[in-house]
């Protein structure tokens, strides 16, 4: 039995099992296209979500996940039946990114822009050493580690979470700072910040210690300095099924233990 839906279309991971189903869902309820959709859903894990987001950033078209992957979080339960009332009975979840300017050792300036968050890393085996200021005004004159985020309140249960960052709501106008494997000042465990605060990181000793940024997936080599502010002209927006929503799963990971 077929029921088309009006301006879907779908978009699979790759993996046979996401294949399959989007190929069954494309003969059940047809598909526009991704370029002309006006709802995409993605079928695949967490992951191909970003992705899925990123390639939709900006165009006010919702994406509504069906896990075929290991986590999921950002997807809801894979189901051929009734779509077209699971969509139009999802709620949607607003997220704004980060944007992350970039100047190399070379003198190029770069930009990129991250759902989850922004991250320094250390390129060898020698830590690294990062100067932070908050709204041009020095906070850590020098944190020694393996690296150090900035985590949307979306991907504050992401590697952040994995790095002892806080969790966030998912509706606070807040950021977390949070540095990962921190060696001196070695109690520092981070910051929360004002989601408007415009957040600097300056390498130092860049030669010695070579610095990469990565903004989600998009990673610059040999960073000199890197700014983050969150960008409220590029939202986009996740659909959920009634009761599972990014609130709610925020809110849940609080309670695991």
């Amino acid at each position: 039995m077929t029921e088309r839906i009006e301006g879907v279309s779908f978009v699979s991971s790759g993996t046979p099992e996401a294949d399959r189903a989007a190929d069954l869902l494309r003969q059940r309820y047809g598909d526009n296209g991704f370029d002309q959709a006006t709802i995409v859903v993605a079928l695949g894990g967490d992951g191909l979500m970003l992705q899925t987001l990123h390639r939709k950033m900006g165009r006010n078209v919702p994406v509504y996940g069906m896990n075929f992957g290991s986590v999921g979080f950002l997807m809801n339960e894979f189901s051929a039946d009734g779509l077209a009332a699971r969509l139009a009975a999802a709620k949607p979840t607003h997220i704004y990114p980060l944007e992350m300017n970039v100047r190399l050792a070379d003198g190029s300036e770069h930009r990129a822009l991250a759902l989850n968050e922004v991250s320094l890393f250390r390129m060898t085996y020698q830590a690294v050493k990062v100067e932070i200021l908050v709204d041009g005004q020095p906070r850590l004159e020098e944190l020694i580690c393996d690296g150090v985020l900035l985590a949307t309140p979306a991907g504050s249960t992401a590697y952040n979470l994995s790095a002892h960052g806080p969790i966030l709501p998912i509706d606070s106008p807040l950021l977390a700072l949070t540095p990962i494997s921190p060696f001196r000042p070695r109690r520092w465990r981070g910051a929360i910040l004002n989601n408007r605060a415009v957040v600097t990181f300056r390498t130092r000793e860049a030669e010695k210690r070579p610095v990469s940024a990565v903004a989600d997936n998009v990673e610059f080599q040999r960073v000199i300095e890197v700014t983050v502010r969150e960008n409220r002209s590029q939202k986009v927006t996740l659909l959920f099924d009634p009761g599972t929503g990014l609130d709610e799963r925020v809110l849940s990971e609080q309670f695991r233990y």
